[in-house]
């Protein structure tokens, strides 16, 4: 059972549920410490007071704020004292659809558990009534001394929490997009990218794995027990460069569709601009008398 690393209830109208929030996703990164060459020993850092040049303790070491020039000191003591009614609760504010939030808002994701069997009937009725609605709950709750924004849906049979950022929290990517003067793209192209896009589509996110992280493991076992790291497998990917677009999006689609399968007259690449007729000769004009006057 995953660690506990937060306590309270959440706030539905009137109705209270007291739940216990876990973690939802887990880091399996491979990490790597710091080392001196020389002898392998670890390297660690130090907290160095910049005017006197002092080596400090954890003890030694308070919070302040940086504003024009100087530095304005804040207490934990101060910080407690700071009104924040969401401090224990998880606080539902309002009702959207799940498709209405930008995923780039969405951060990490909690687990919420009813604590005890008093809070089991009103956590299944919040759970059924966000699933019969198609909806999500937008909440909020304070941890490490900071109010936030969240959002509460469901996934099987838990709620789950997504921390949301704050809508002044998101930068406008408008000044990132291509021009529109300055591509064109026919229907051609798009008509071959939707088929790209359907031959590739898949229900199945589960069988994709981290190749990176599985290479890692083998090279750091492969020198535990002193043997040469295996080379590397599968053909390296092609410096990109200027390609017929085109060109690509049919041999993406080919690849795409035999790696499905898929052969025969279906595998096929057909063209998508219609086929010129073959060039005869010109019809000849039927010479005409000229009228008498």
């Amino acid at each position: 059972m995953p660690a506990t690393i937060w306590t309270g209830a959440i706030s539905f109208g009137l109705v209270t549920i007291p739940v216990r929030v876990s973690a939802a996703t887990e880091d399996h990164a491979v990490r790597f410490r710091q080392v001196h060459l020389a002898d392998m020993g670890r390297i660690r850092t130090r907290k160095v007071c910049e005017i006197d040049g002092e080596v400090l303790g954890q003890e030694d070491i308070g919070k302040g704020y940086e504003l024009r020039d100087q530095v304005i000191p804040v207490t934990d003591e101060e910080l407690d004292e700071m009104p924040l009614p969401t401090a224990r609760a998880i606080e539902i504010v309002a009702f959207v659809d799940r498709a209405s939030i930008d995923p780039v808002r969405i951060g990490d994701s909690y687990y919420l558990a009813a604590a005890g069997s008093v809070a089991a009937k009103p956590y299944t009725l919040l759970r059924q009534a966000l699933g019969r609605a198609s909806k999500a709950a937008v909440a909020k709750f304070a941890w490490h001394d900071r109010e936030r924004l969240g959002l509460l849906t469901i996934r099987g049979e838990a709620l789950v929490l997504h921390s949301l950022r704050w809508p002044d929290e998101v930068r406008s990517p408008a000044e990132l997009v291509p021009a529109k003067k300055a591509v064109g793209v026919d229907e051609d192209e798009l008509a071959r990218a939707m088929e790209l896009i359907d031959s590739m589509t898949t229900d199945d996110v589960g069988q994709f794995r981290d190749h990176y992280r599985d290479a890692l493991e083998e090279l750091i076992e492969a020198k535990t027990e002193g043997k040469e790291p295996a080379p590397p497998a599968g053909e390296g990917r092609a410096d990109a460069g200027v390609v017929d677009l085109m060109a690509a999006l049919n041999a993406s689609v080919q690849k795409a569709r035999e790696a499905r399968g898929e052969t025969g007259e279906h595998a096929d690449i057909h063209e998508m601009k219609p086929r010129k007729k073959a060039a005869g000769k010109p019809p000849v004009k039927k010479r005409t008398k000229p009228k008498r006057a």
